[in-house]
């Protein structure tokens, strides 16, 4: 059974309160807006007939959520309500615990809704309306993967190819299994030394190429969602891109990518973590 929360950076509203513990807060039947978000496609019409799929984007998630509020007394419902509209104040996270234990979550804003009643009883109902600017849910979990350091002699994680790796260079490839629905995006550290890092991406038309030289106690870290390049003091190294880089993203399932660093030692390995994203969450 999927667990549902709503999170902000000091309070946690279980949203099967009342079912679990009898008060609480309780999203209703009803609840809309977890299933496959909407999507703006663009089409290329021309005199002929029909038309061509351009491409598309996915648009924000909408979510509509009855919930019923039910507290031990009066006075707590006052507090159950008080609770709430401190959470609803500003950015908060909706979150989904699936039977796995897996966290998935999304940022939400409320975008209406929330009208209650006061007047006498122990509990109220009412519609929250949210709008998750990222239309995914992201894993809580991240997934990691390395070629170097200690991979000479053993892998580090039984799911790692085993890599040939010669005592000046690191090349091999790496075995990526994004459980998600959708593409998710790397960081890749490299803990020095080493120089010209490049990554190609699984499909082998997109590469990443880091140009500049680690010593032994340096680290480069590149998202690729953010579009940052900065070593582990937190300076900017972008200007060391080779031209034209391609931020490339690990597909959905199993697929490999190839990295290549130079001039390394055993000490010198590389990783890349992601964190998986869905559409829904059952």
């Amino acid at each position: 059974m999927t667990t549902l929360l709503l999170e902000t950076e000091r309070d946690s509203l279980d949203l099967n309160g009342v079912q679990t513990y009898g008060a609480g807060f309780q999203a209703t039947a009803g609840l809309t807006g977890l299933g496959l978000p909407a999507v703006n496609v663009q089409w290329l019409e021309g005199a002929g007939d029909g038309a061509r799929h351009r491409g598309q984007r996915v648009l924000p998630r909408d979510i509509d959520m009855p919930l019923d509020i039910v507290g031990w007394d009066r006075r707590h419902l006052t507090e159950l309500v008080s609770r709430l509209a401190r959470a609803l104040a500003g950015e908060c996270s909706l979150v989904l615990v699936d039977a796995e234990g897996v966290r998935w979550t999304t940022p939400v804003y409320r975008v209406g809704g929330g009208e209650v009643s006061l007047e006498g009883g122990t509990d109220i109902q009412t519609v929250i309306t949210f709008r998750a600017p990222d239309p995914y849910f992201t894993a809580s979990a991240v997934s990691t993967q390395q070629v170097g350091g200690e991979q000479n002699t053993a892998p580090l994680l039984s799911s790692l190819t085993s890599l040939p790796l010669a005592a000046s260079q690191a090349i091999g490839d790496i075995e990526l299994d994004n459980v998600g629905d959708v593409a998710a995006y790397p960081v890749w550290t490299v803990y020095g030394p080493g120089r010209d890092l490049t990554v190609t991406s699984p499909d082998g038309r997109e590469t990443l190429r880091w140009e500049g030289t680690l010593d032994a106690s340096e680290t480069l870290i590149v998202d690729t969602r953010t579009g940052t390049v900065t070593d582990g003091k937190g300076a900017n190294r972008y200007a060391l891109l080779a031209p034209a880089p391609r931020f490339w993203t690990v597909p959905p399932g199993t697929s490999t990518a190839h990295v290549s660093l130079l001039d390394t030692t055993a000490d010198s390995r590389v990783e890349c973590s992601w964190r998986a994203r869905k559409w829904m969450v059952i």
